[in-house]
């Protein structure tokens, strides 16, 4: 009797798509996110110039004032495709506006947006929130800061994982429920020089409710005990803000 034998199969490409939860009785998958990346420069005279050239451009961004630094500013840009920090804003950073300023790289970060798996609009998470946060005109201040997470956590049971992540889940929910803090949330893993895992934004109306966010995550299980390294801190508040215009 002839052995028949399986064929061996090959390694089975990654699934990379997000993934929320079901809507009209469909799991949604995305393949679409938004970059985000985040520079900070010093030495800024003048920062009408500095917008002006941001509005030739049809930059899609926002530029802060450093409040740590009298002659710092802070520059967010955001778009789906990574080619645009290259492509659009790289000429600007270039330019004669610019270009006489002191680049801070410590405070360079850049993330994309991630699901979790349970988002009950997967676009509006990915593509149209983060977008909306940071633009709103009511929502001017902003601290952005990178971290990454001890090798311990990694090695938690998921189930404890989620335990942890839930409870620092639940406190800016409810920073966010009473407009005193919402919070930009963007993976970058392999994406900056220091291998952080994340970049945070939190953005309000007012300084004090996102500084006070900050104070109460310190005593979660995540911050106490699982975080290998945060910040450093860029604390602005924006003076120019622009959607992207064709």
């Amino acid at each position: 009797m002839a052995e028949h034998t399986a064929a061996r199969r090959g390694p089975e490409p990654p699934d990379l798509s997000e993934k929320g939860g079901n809507k009209d009785g469909q799991p949604q998958r995305s393949d679409e996110r938004l970059f985000m990346q985040f520079m900070a420069f010093g030495g800024c005279g003048s920062t009408e110039e500095l917008a002006n050239a941001l509005d030739h451009a049809k930059i899609a961004g926002v530029l802060y004032e450093d409040l740590n630094d009298p002659r710092g500013v802070g520059l967010l840009t955001f778009n789906e495709d990574p080619d645009y920090f290259l492509d659009r804003v790289r000429p600007v950073v270039n330019g004669p506006d610019f270009a006489p300023l002191t680049q801070k790289p410590e405070y360079t970060m850049l993330g994309r947006t991630y699901s979790i798996g349970y988002e009950p609009d997967l676009p509006e998470v990915l593509l149209h929130r983060p977008r909306r946060t940071v633009l709103n005109p009511a929502w001017k201040w902003g601290v952005f800061y990178p971290l990454r997470r001890s090798g311990k956590f990694a090695q938690l049971p998921v189930d404890e994982q989620r335990v942890i992540l839930a409870e620092h889940g639940t406190i800016g929910m409810s920073f966010g429920a009473g407009d005193y803090a919402h919070d930009i949330r963007l993976a970058c893993h392999g994406l900056d020089k220091d291998d952080n895992d994340f970049v945070i934004g939190l953005i309000g109306k007012d300084l004090y409710p996102l500084s006070a966010l900050v104070q109460t995550m310190r005593k979660t299980q995540q911050t106490s005990l699982y975080l290998e390294r945060l910040g450093p801190f860029f604390v602005g508040r924006a003076l120019w803000q622009a959607v992207e215009t064709v």
